[in-house]
């Protein structure tokens, strides 16, 4: 089993800053979706962002198993649940837009996503993207010491089931810090084992992965995508949170998200 790492005060702010720029990369992206735009052009905005403050994106080239990744951010549109890969996709109205950063800044990772609603959505689009939101800060308010990697899943999963939403099993959140992936895991589902005990020092991306229908998905021949199997509408929040002594600190949260 992976070891964890607990982070010391000079890699916590270390983390801050790139938690800060992230934070700050989603809110500027999130400004630029429209119809019209493409995902393409999403892509092409945060990665000259994150590198003109000096940091690299954390996805570009990276590897699980497969092919690299070819782009700088996700972008995963409507029933495109993670990883979807930027290109001439011209968003329209009524899309909802998950994207996903990550920055690689002092030497340490930050990491989260929202998902946007582009243009005018529907109603049940609209309350997908608030519940997938919600089930993040259910989730989020057991990161704290005493608490378990298996009670922010239990959090998360009986959220979304409130809605009759479906959350996804087949990903989940983890460790971030020096390496974007590090343990724990953090499943968004109620486990039979605990997981992981938090200690304070630990950092974690907590990212629930939300379905309108089923929790199934299946993964693109581009070796990347993850779509709901049904064609239902997806959503995804995530945000990089640091376990402290008391409350959690969301690092990729700017002053007023919360």
């Amino acid at each position: 089993m992976a070891k964890i790492v607990v982070k010391s005060a000079s890699d916590i702010e270390k983390m801050r800053a790139a938690g800060r720029l992230v934070g700050e990369t989603l809110r500027e992206v999130g400004k630029l979706i429209r119809p019209g735009v493409t995902t393409g052009a999403l892509d092409e905005f945060a990665n000259a962002f994150i590198r003109g403050r000096g940091a690299v994106p954390s996805f570009y080239r990276y590897r699980a198993g497969g092919p690299p990744y070819p782009k700088s951010v996700c972008v995963s549109v409507n029933e495109q649940v993670i990883h979807g890969i930027p290109g001439r996709r011209v968003l329209a109205d009524g899309d909802i837009v998950s994207v996903d950063v990550g920055a690689l800044l002092g030497g340490f990772h930050g990491d989260a996503a929202r998902t946007f609603a582009c243009g005018d959505v529907s109603p049940d689009a609209a309350r997908l993207i608030a519940v997938t939101r919600e089930c993040f800060f259910a989730g989020a308010n057991r990161a704290r010491e005493g608490c378990h990697a298996g009670d922010i899943g239990a959090a998360v999963e009986e959220r979304a089931a409130r809605d009759g939403f479906s959350v996804v099993r087949d990903y989940i959140g983890h460790g971030v810090g020096a390496s974007l992936h590090e343990a724990p895991e953090i499943p968004n589902y109620r486990t039979a084992k605990r997981g992981a005990a938090f200690r304070r020092g630990m950092t974690i991306a907590v990212e629930p992965m939300v379905n309108a229908g089923g929790g199934e998905v299946d993964l693109l021949d581009d070796g990347w995508t993850v779509v709901t199997s049904d064609g239902s509408l997806s959503a995804h929040y995530e945000n990089t949170i640091l376990i402290t002594d008391g409350e959690p600190e969301f690092l990729t949260l700017l002053e007023g998200e919360v």
